[in-house]
C-alpha cells in the first residue's frame, strides 16, 4: 500500500470536493483577482521595507535587489499559474503539494503557509501602525509612547535586542480587529473594500514617482552599492559579500532576500481559485499581471527614494513619507501617509483573507479539526471561525514583535513554499503528463529549476537566526501532525477502511 506519509490526493478527488455544499462562492473575475494581487503586493514593500532594505542591507542598489527578487518570483509565479489552472480549489501550494508530493510534504507546506500569511499579516499591521501614527502626527495628535510600538527591538548595529519602553502596539491591534470583521462579513464585501484601497494607493504611488523624480539628487546614488553586489551566505556564514560588525551579511543580494517580503501577494491569488468564476483562465491572469505591474512600480519607487535621500538617512519605519518631509515637502507627507495607510490596509486584508482558506483546505483533509477550521458561515459563506482565530494571532504578533524579526521570518517561509511549488510542477509533468493544463509554464524543466535555485539562493542569503526560527516552527508543526493530523487524515481513514474491507472480503 505504500507509506501513508507520502500518500497523494488524486486530482479527481480534489475536483469532486468542490461540488459539495461546503464550498465558497464563485464571484471573482480576472480584474478582481488582479486587484487582489496588487492589493497584497503593493503596500508594505513600497511604504516600509524599502527603508529597511536600503538603510540596512543594499543602499541605492536596492533597485537591483527588487529586480533579482522579482525575477525569482516570475519563475515561481509561472509554476503557481500552472497549478492554479489544473487544481482550481482553495489551499494554494498546500493543495498542489498534496497532489504531487504526498501528505507529509502537504502538511509541511500548509504549516509553512501559516507562517507566511499569519506572520506576514502581523508584519503588515506593524507597518500600518507606524504610518497611521505618522499621519495623525501631522495634526499634532500623538499616542502615549507605551502604546506605539513593540516592547523590544533588534539593533543591527549593536547586534542585540533592547527594550523600547512600550507595552504593545495599539494601532496594530485595532486595524487587525477591523479587517477581521470585514473578512467575516463576506468575500464580496472584502473584494470591494480592497478595490477601493488599491485605487487610492496606486494614485499615491504614481504621485511618489511623478513628484519625487524632480527632487532626485544623483549624488545620493553614489556609491551605488555601498555594501557591494554580493550578500550570499550559507546558514549565516558569508560566502560572497560584506559583513556588518554583528556578523550580518550585507549587499545587493542580501537586500533582495530582505525585501522579498514585498512580493508576497501574487501567490495569495491562487488561494482564491475556488472563488473565481473561471479559475482555469482568470487565476493565471491575476497572478502574472499583478506581479508584472508591481515589479515595475517597486523598481521605480526604490530608485526615487534612494535618489531623494541618502540611504543612511532613510527612516526605516516610514521611509517614503519621511523622505518627502526631508526634501521640504511636508504637505506631500500628508498625501503619502494617507496612501500608505490605504495601501497597507489592502495588503493586510488580502493576507488575512488568504490564511483561513489554507486552513480550510487542511481541515477538509482532516489534518486540522474540521469542526472549527472547516466551518463555513451559513449566511456569509466565509470560514468565519478560522478568520477570527487568524485575527487574534495576527494582533498578538503585531503588538509584541518588532518589524525586523517579523519580516525576515516571513521571507524564509515564503521562499520555502516557492521551492516546493516549483518542484511540484516538475514532478507533475513527469508523473501525470496527460493531466489537463489550461495554462502551461513555459520552458519546463528550465523555469522550475531556475525558480528552485533562485529561491534557495535568497534563502541562504538570510541571517542564520531565520533558519533557526524556521526549524523551530517546522518542529512544532511536526509535533502537531504526528499527534493529530496523521491519525485524523481523510486519506488515512480511507486507506484503513479499504484495507479493512479487503480483509473482510478475504475472510468471507
Amino acid at each position: 500500500m505504500g507509506n501513508p506519509l507520502f500518500a497523494k490526493k488524486p486530482l479527481s478527488l480534489l475536483l469532486e470536493e468542490m461540488k459539495g455544499e461546503n464550498r465558497l462562492r464563485r464571484i471573482l473575475g480576472p480584474v478582481t483577482l488582479s486587484s487582489l494581487g496588487v492589493g497584497a503586493i503593493i503596500g508594505t514593500g513600497i511604504f516600509v521595507l524599502t527603508g529597511v532594505g536600503a538603510h540596512d542591507k543594499a543602499g541605492p542598489a536596492l533597485t537591483l535587489s527588487f529586480m533579482v527578487a522579482g525575477l525569482a518570483c516570475v519563475f515561481a509565479a509561472l509554476c503557481y499559474a500552472e497549478f492554479a489552472s489544473m487544481v482550481p480549489v482553495a489551499g494554494s501550494a498546500y493543495t498542489y503539494a498534496y497532489a504531487t508530493l504526498g501528505e507529509l510534504f502537504a502538511w509541511i507546506i500548509g504549516w509553512d503557509l501559516i507562517l507566511e500569511y499569519a506572520v506576514g499579516s502581523a508584519t503588515v499591521a506593524h507597518g500600518w501602525s507606524h504610518y497611521f501614527q505618522d499621519f495623525i502626527g501631522i495634526f499634532g495628535i500623538h499616542l502615549p509612547p507605551a502604546l506605539t510600538i513593540a516592547p523590544f527591538d533588534y539593533d543591527p548595529k549593536l547586534g542585540y535586542f533592547a527594550a523600547t519602553g512600550s507595552y504593545f502596539d495599539l494601532p496594530a491591534i485595532v486595524i487587525t480587529a477591523i479587517i477581521t470583521f470585514i473578512l467575516v462579513r463576506g468575500i464580496k464585501e472584502s473584494a470591494t473594500f480592497n478595490a477601493t484601497m488599491v485605487g487610492i494607493k496606486l494614485v499615491i504611488v504614481f504621485f511618489v514617482i511623478g513628484v519625487g523624480v524632480f527632487y532626485i539628487n544623483p549624488d545620493n546614488w553614489r556609491p551605488f552599492a555601498p555594501f557591494g553586489y554580493g550578500g550570499i551566505s550559507f546558514f549565516g556564514t558569508t560566502l560572497f559579500g560584506m559583513r556588518s560588525p554583528d556578523g550580518t551579511t550585507l549587499g545587493m543580494l542580501a537586500g533582495a532576500a530582505t525585501i522579498f517580503f514585498a512580493y508576497i501577494g501574487f501567490d495569495s491569488v491562487s488561494t482564491h481559485a475556488e472563488e473565481a468564476r473561471n479559475p482555469r483562465r482568470d487565476v493565471p491572469i491575476g497572478i502574472l499581471s499583478s506581479l508584472v505591474i508591481c515589479t515595475v512600480l517597486y523598481i521605480a519607487v526604490s530608485a526615487v527614494l534612494t535618489g531623494m535621500v541618502p540611504y543612511d538617512k532613510i527612516d526605516i519605519n516610514a521611509p517614503v513619507s519621511n523622505a518627502f518631509a526631508q526634501v521640504g515637502l511636508p504637505w506631500a507627507q500628508f498625501l503619502i501617509s494617507l496612501g500608505a495607510i490605504a495601501g497597507i490596509t489592502s495588503v493586510l486584508l488580502v493576507m488575512m483573507l488568504s490564511q483561513p482558506r489554507v486552513l480550510l483546505a487542511m481541515a477538509r483533509d482532516g489534518l486540522v479539526p474540521q469542526s472549527f477550521f472547516g466551518a463555513i458561515h451559513e449566511r456569509f459563506r466565509t470560514p468565519w471561525k478560522s478568520t477570527m482565530l487568524t485575527g487574534l494571532f495576527v494582533a498578538f504578533m503585531a503588538a509584541l514583535l518588532p518589524l525586523r524579526v517579523l519580516a525576515e521570518l516571513v521571507n524564509i517561509g515564503t521562499l520555502l513554499a516557492f521551492v516546493i511549488v516549483c518542484a511540484a510542477v516538475l514532478i507533475m509533468r513527469y508523473l501525470h503528463p496527460e493531466a489537463e493544463r489550461p495554462f502551461r509554464a513555459p520552458f519546463v524543466p528550465l523555469v522550475p529549476i531556475l525558480g528552485i535555485l533562485s529561491c534557495l539562493l535568497l534563502m541562504f542569503s538570510l541571517p542564520w537566526e531565520n533558519w533557526t526560527r524556521l526549524f523551530v516552527w517546522l518542529a512544532l508543526g511536526f509535533i502537531i501532525y504526528f499527534a493529530y493530523g496523521r491519525y485524523h487524515s481523510v486519506l488515512a481513514r480511507q486507506r484503513t477502511e479499504a484495507a479493512s474491507t479487503g480483509t473482510t472480503e478475504k475472510g468471507a
